[in-house]
């Protein structure tokens, strides 16, 4: 099994810049492709970015607009998702997620889940 921490949630606002981070246990992170999902109050989880067991390959949804990047280091069993030019639409628990299969889009099945770290972006 895996247990995933997230890490770096906080209040900012709008224009501003965050980075999380996840933590991940075991020694085989790096046969786990990794993803990002937020959920705003009275709305569905949504997918917001993934990355392929290496890093070689990235996937973001399409309100990202180039504003995110994702990214992991397997010597550290950590991923990190770094926002800029945060808008308050962004305000959400964002969670981190892995599972064996790679993770593109809010369909793909997830194995594990972390608890969740709050993103905060004032108007």
């Amino acid at each position: 099994q895996v247990q995933l921490v997230e890490s770096g949630g906080g209040l900012v606002q709008a224009g501003g810049s965050l980075r999380l981070s996840c933590a991940a246990s075991g020694r085989t992170f790096n046969n786990y492709a990794m993803g990002w999902f937020r959920q705003a109050p009275g709305k569905e989880r949504e997918f917001v970015a993934g990355i392929s067991w290496g890093g070689g390959s990235t996937y973001y949804e399409n309100f990202v607009k180039g504003r995110f990047t994702i990214s992991r280091d397997n010597a550290k069993n950590t991923v990190s998702l770094q926002m800029n030019s945060l808008k308050p639409e962004d305000t959400a628990v964002y969670y981190c997620a892995a599972d064996r299969r790679l993770i593109v889009s809010g369909t793909t099945p997830v194995a594990y889940w972390g608890q969740g770290t709050q993103v905060t972006v004032s108007s």
